[in-house]
């Protein structure tokens, strides 16, 4: 075979193997996306400058505003258990975050500052009143910045299971701008991106990070989790944004500043949570928290009456 004939060859299968991954990835997308398990004739939308906003409204009183975790695969689902009781004593508004469940996903870089900008804004033009904040995970820090930058939009904040305060403060380093220039990729990218999506990674996440009993996982959860990773345009950016550290921001300044009662929830089984949850009183000694046994890092999913119990006591 000619040297012509050998690169014909190569660019050939390359292209094919291309094509095939290509096709992998749209089969996967399909498949995970089919159920429609996060389709509700009561979404609403908030057409924000960046893209549109999917959020629910839900009851009558003081308005909370329902903030979940920032991860692919998360969405306003997380708090599916605790609306019912909750939208009995408040105007509930769940959001789905800029890249995350129903929302628009752009193929952007999603930092601490898109988010601050995003909660502000939402608390303005859509709820338009000082409101109390439940937030979960990465978002709390979204929430303290917000809190410190507009205090005349918040209320009461509760925090669930929030990153620490040395997570909060990593920044994007040289390995982290190169992997994410990796999964920016359209095919490769995308591929290893639906392998860190699978259900078997789903249930992984669940069975060692979400939650501290294995049983009580549902099918249902993993499934509408499954769909909310796979849904829109670009979700593999949040995961790239996240994954590299591009939103996280220092929060010390922030919290020292603010004003406003402030209640964190851990769960017990959440390695370090004594010591996360601590450190924020340090700095701002008007902290209060609780821990919630048995549950891990998602207690208003996993054990919702535990968690609605401590709702109450704080939001009394």
């Amino acid at each position: 075979m000619t040297t012509k004939n050998k690169l014909i060859t190569v660019s050939v299968l390359s292209t094919s193997s291309v094509a095939g991954i290509g096709l992998i990835n749209k089969l996967i997308k399909l498949s995970a996306v089919s159920k429609g398990l996060l389709d509700h004739s009561d979404v609403l939308y908030y057409h924000w400058r960046f893209g549109d906003i999917s959020y629910r409204k839900a009851g009558s009183g003081k308005p909370l505003l329902l903030i979940h975790d920032l991860d692919a695969a998360a969405s306003s689902y997380e708090y599916h258990r605790v609306i019912p009781a909750l939208s009995k004593k408040f105007t509930v508004y769940t959001i789905d975050l800029l890249g995350c469940g129903l929302s628009e996903k752009p193929c952007l870089t999603y930092t601490n500052y898109l988010y601050v900008q995003l909660i502000s804004d939402f608390i303005k033009s859509v709820i338009g009143h000082r409101t109390d904040v439940i937030a979960s995970g990465v978002s709390g820090s979204f929430v303290i910045m917000a809190c410190n930058n507009s205090p005349d939009l918040f209320n009461r904040l509760m925090l669930i299971d929030p990153d620490s305060i040395n997570t909060c403060c990593q920044l994007p380093g040289s390995y982290s701008r190169h992997y994410k220039r990796f999964l920016d990729f359209p095919i490769t990218g995308t591929l290893i991106y639906h392998i860190a999506y699978s259900k078997a990674s789903l249930k992984e996440m669940f069975t060692k990070q979400y939650f501290s009993n294995p049983e009580a996982i549902t099918e249902s959860m993993i499934d509408t989790y499954y769909e909310a990773a796979h849904l829109g345009f670009s979700p593999k950016s949040v995961y790239a944004c996240v994954r590299c550290n591009y939103s996280r921001c220092n929060i010390v300044n922030a919290l020292k500043k603010i004003n406003n009662s402030i209640y964190l929830i851990g769960g017990n089984k959440k390695e370090n949570i004594k010591d996360i949850l601590s450190e924020y009183v340090t700095y701002n000694p008007a902290v209060e928290y609780s821990i919630i046994d048995d549950t891990n890092h998602l207690p208003h999913l996993e054990k919702p009456a535990d968690f609605l119990s401590n709702v109450n006591t704080f939001f009394a």
